[in-house]
């Protein structure tokens, strides 16, 4: 972890206390409340609190309404993907024409594209193969002859309007 990357001593304290709450009950709420939990769950949630700060600084900002937009696409999209793939795998004769396409992002290097490409792979029927600090990607899809650039320039689009202007930028 480089200087820049590290936890800042600046973080203001409430936020501290704020996200290592939050993953506390994300603890409690995966492992339980025993007591005997309790102490793993407490360095846990510190380690993922000093591990947020370093990967996602407290200055970073998200836009609510863009990810509750992208969140209303994402979702019916990977469950219309998802029946797609199961259709085709089910098919007496499988309808699939996989292969690789390329793809120019503009997301530059860094978190954000990082981020595009982690929620990419969860998405049936395409998955990112290398995804170069350029913004060029080699996606994997299950059907070349569909349109999964137009789709992919799509959703990025949704998922530019998650960040605000600043954090576009790495």
């Amino acid at each position: 972890m480089t200087p820049s990357t590290a936890p800042r001593l600046g973080t203001s304290r409430s936020a501290l206390v704020l996200r290592a709450l939050g993953f506390l009950a994300l603890w409690l709420a995966l492992i339980g409340t025993a007591a005997k939990d309790w102490p793993f769950g407490l360095l846990a949630a510190a380690a993922a609190t000093w591990a947020s700060v370093a990967l996602w600084p407290p200055d970073s900002r998200l836009s609510l309404p863009g990810l509750a937009r992208f969140v209303l696409r994402f979702l019916p999209q990977a469950v219309v993907a998802g029946t797609d793939v199961a259709r085709r795998a089910m098919a007496p004769r499988i309808a699939l024409k996989p292969g690789l396409i390329d793809y120019q992002a503009t997301l530059p290097a860094g978190l954000a594209q990082g981020a595009m490409c982690a929620v990419m792979s969860l998405q049936p029927g395409k998955l990112p193969v290398s995804c170069q600090a350029s913004g060029a990607m080699l996606i994997h899809c299950l059907d070349t002859e569909m349109q999964v650039a137009a789709e992919l320039a799509a959703d990025e689009a949704a998922f530019l309007r998650i960040l605000p202007e600043r954090g576009r930028h790495g």
